[in-house]
């Protein structure tokens, strides 16, 4: 009873330790290239390889950003400043179309202001909730340098609780599933670069600013299911509004069409060749991570999906 109530209690910071050591799992065999590297008669050990590979992923991701996201906010501003004088407008265009004063085009300005206030209200409502996720993932960060760095360690601990009978088969299990799960992050950025080449072509034929640094944000953000493409598409969505609606709209056609694409033919193939899973494994796995923990649930569900396919596999598949 008591240890249920605490289980309940610490839901979320077991998810934290969950997802650290996944991506722990996932980011160890990068780090042991890492440390295969030849600097003269020198090779990095565990703690430079992590630090090497740390400072490469902020890095990368500072230096897109800082280069790239300037311009684009700039001119997302002007164009909120715009957007009021452009309603007006747009709702005269509407009122021309035969039988618009029946669908109550008068009101769509009053509309307009109400989400606008109503969306303000929501991010200064939210923003504890935001600093409470950022310090959330500052510390999965730094758990899964830990678990990199003392993984092995904690394994072998864990793995001396259990009877010596049963050690030997469950360590070999555990084994086989640490390799599947890493293969995951081949498919993840497979799906990455799927989406940022894609992005590119499409952003590009449209005349879209900054095709490419947007391109690339989509590629990056498709790491995070759903709500990662939802939130870069939303500033493309308003980057080509700045110069046409039209751009704008088709923008999110491309958008739906790629997403119908991914989801239903991208991700099986390409997750069942790299973490060997069917499907339509991968497809409730998504679903049911999604619908446990939400975006951090679907960031993990294939590679648990993996490791839950391998123990099952082991322990519970019998043969004829």
């Amino acid at each position: 009873m008591l240890a249920g109530f605490l289980a309940w209690k610490l839901m979320h910071e077991f998810e934290i330790l969950y997802v650290s050591a996944i991506f722990a799992v996932v980011l160890t065999p990068v780090v042991h290239a890492i440390m295969r590297w030849k600097v003269w008669s020198w090779s990095p050990n565990k703690g430079v390889s992590v630090l090497v590979l740390m400072i490469g992923i902020f890095g990368l991701l500072t230096l897109l950003f800082w280069l790239g996201l300037p311009p684009v906010i700039s001119d997302l501003k002007d164009f909120a400043q715009d957007l009021p004088a452009r309603i007006p407008g747009a709702i005269a265009k509407v009122k021309r179309i035969p039988m618009a004063d029946r669908l109550g085009i008068d009101s769509v300005t009053q509309h307009v202001e109400q989400v606008l206030s109503a969306t303000a209200g929501y991010i200064v409502a939210g923003l504890p909730k935001w600093i409470a996720r950022i310090a959330d993932i500052i510390m999965a960060v730094i758990l899964t340098i830990y678990f990199i760095l003392e993984g092995d360690t904690v394994y072998r601990y864990f793995l001396s609780m259990v009877p010596a009978i049963y050690r030997i088969r469950l360590d070999m299990t555990l084994q086989k599933a640490e390799l599947r799960v890493s293969r995951w992050l081949i498919g993840q950025l497979s799906l990455m670069a799927i989406q940022g080449v894609y992005s590119i072509i499409v952003f590009f034929s449209l005349h879209v600013r900054y095709f490419m640094l947007l391109g690339v944000l989509m590629g990056i953000t498709n790491i995070i299911p759903v709500a990662g493409n939802l939130i870069t598409i939303i500033i493309v969505f308003c980057v080509a509004a700045v110069d046409s609606w039209t751009k704008a709209f088709l923008v999110l056609l491309f958008y739906v069409i790629y997403s119908q694409v991914e989801n239903a033919w991208l991700v099986p193939r390409i997750m069942r060749s790299s973490v060997d899973l069917m499907g339509i494994t991968v497809l409730v796995a998504l679903l049911c991570g999604t619908a446990v923990a939400g975006i951090v649930g679907a960031l993990v569900a294939v590679p648990t999906a993996a490791l839950v396919a391998v123990i099952a596999d082991e322990y519970l598949v019998r043969g004829d």
